[in-house]
Parts: C-alpha cells; structure tokens; sequence
C-alpha cells in the first residue's frame, strides 16, 4: 500500500509541515554558509554611519515625515467628507462633479500630483506655494478621492431604520446626518481611514521632489542624502525602521478597530 494513502489525513500535514520547515532550514543555512558576512554588516550595519545619523533623523526627518502625512491627511479628511456628500447628493451635476474628481485622482499616480503642484502651478500661474501648501495640497488631493469613497460606504452602511428614527423625531436631514448617520459611519470607517493614514505616510517621501532644506527633509530624503555621503545602505536601513515606528504601530491600531468593529457588529 502506498505510503500516502497509509497515513491519516493528519499525519500527512504533519509530515507536510515537516518538509516545509526542513526546506526553510536548509535555505537559512545555505546564505548563512554562502554569504559574505563582512560585506554586508559593512553595506547595511555600520555602526559608525548610524551612530552619525543620530539625532538629526529623528529629531528633523521623523518629525517631518509624521507632520506631512498629519497634513495631508487632515486636508483629505475635509474634502473626502465634502465629496462623499456630493456622492450622495440628490443634485446629478453635484454626483457627476464627485465622480469625474474621485475617479481622475484615483486613476493618476500621486507622483504627476507632486509635480504638477510643486512646478506646473508656479510657472503657469506664476504663484510661488508654500511648500507645506504644497505637500498638504499633493497627499491630500490624491487621499481625498480614496477617503470619499471610504467615507460614502460608510454613511450607506448605517441602517435605514436609524434614518427613520431620526426622522420620527422631527430631525431634519442635515440635523440626522450629522447627529446620528455620522458618529456611526465613522465608526465603521475609521479602520480603512486609519490604512490611509498609513499610506499617505509612506506617500510623503515624495516630498523630496520639491527641493527641500535640511531642516524640511523627510526621512526617505534624509536616508537618500546620506546614502551619497557616507556611501553605506545603512541610512536607507534606518529610515526604513523608523517608517516601520509609525506604520506598525497604526497597523496594530487598525487591527484593533476592525476587531472592536466586528464585535460591536
């Protein structure tokens, strides 16, 4: 009798497992024999190169990564709220004006956003922007048309009968939205806002686009800046990890919102 057909359905995942562990096993130990450890403590774990990263990295480009992205996304946040009205308007020029916006910024890369407003604007119009204007401008155009959508699926997701309890109560409309439909759809949204929070953090790296000061890098400028001076991806390492500071941790916080969200539910 074969030997697959000898084992019990659980025997055989667990030799499955077994084979899957001994493959990772070997692959491990394979780079750990082939690998030049020299080389790559020297590329990616100079300590010297991180030691002269410190303070500045935290003190000018984390700050300024967190404070770009809080800017765009208080910026979106506004206008994603207004588009996800105007979504659901009963005025079709006020439907068809949300549409054509959500679905253009939605289909263009939020690089041609950067340089529309950061070049395009400036010399067609001949205006100088602010640069946080600018980044404000750029994450929160392109997170809006994400955070309508967000926002409109939301406010539909509310039941119906809440709608019309509000309205036996003699609410008018706008006083129901804004007394009743929004504090629940924000509830139900705020873990896909929260994922766009962390999308729009790693989005402020195209700040460096803007030519920006020392004192306005963010932390992918920052690593790139002293990748060329110190010629060690050690920099490009760090501000890896420092991203993963903000991202991880807002991950964790929409895991938690979803699994309280379901639970309400």
């Amino acid at each position: 009798m074969p030997l697959s057909l000898a084992l019990s359905r659980r025997q055989r995942a667990r030799v499955f497992r077994g084979v899957q562990y001994a493959v990772l096993l070997l692959a491990i130990a394979a780079f750990a024999l082939v690998a030049d450890w020299g080389t790559l403590r020297e590329a990616f774990f100079d300590v010297d190169v991180a030691r002269a990263l410190f303070p500045e990295i935290i003190t000018t480009a984390l700050v300024n990564t967190a404070f770009y992205a809080l800017l765009g996304f208080g910026f979106g946040l506004g206008l994603g709220l207004v588009l996800a009205m105007m979504r659901l308007s009963s005025v079709p020029p006020y439907r068809w004006l949300a549409i054509a916006y959500i679905e253009f910024f939605r289909g263009i890369p939020a690089l041609l956003v950067f340089i529309s407003l950061g070049f395009g604007v400036p010399l067609a119009f001949e205006v100088a922007l602010d640069m946080n204007v600018t980044v404000m401008l750029s994450l929160g155009l392109v997170g809006a048309a994400y955070m309508a959508e967000t926002i409109r699926a939301g406010i539909q997701a509310v039941p119906k009968g809440q709608w019309e309890a509000a309205r036996s109560l003699g609410m008018s409309p706008g006083r129901a939205m804004v007394s009743i439909v929004m504090p629940q759809a924000f509830r139900i949204v705020l873990p896909p806002l929260t994922n766009e929070l962390i999308l729009l953090t790693k989005d402020s790296s195209l700040v460096y686009l803007l030519g920006l000061s020392l004192g306005q890098f963010e932390l992918a400028n920052f690593g790139r800046d002293a990748l060329n001076e110190h010629k060690s991806l050690t920099p490009i390492l760090i501000a890896g990890l420092l991203y993963l500071v903000i991202t991880l941790p807002l991950g964790h916080l929409v895991r938690r919102l979803e699994a309280r969200t379901a639970k309400a539910r």
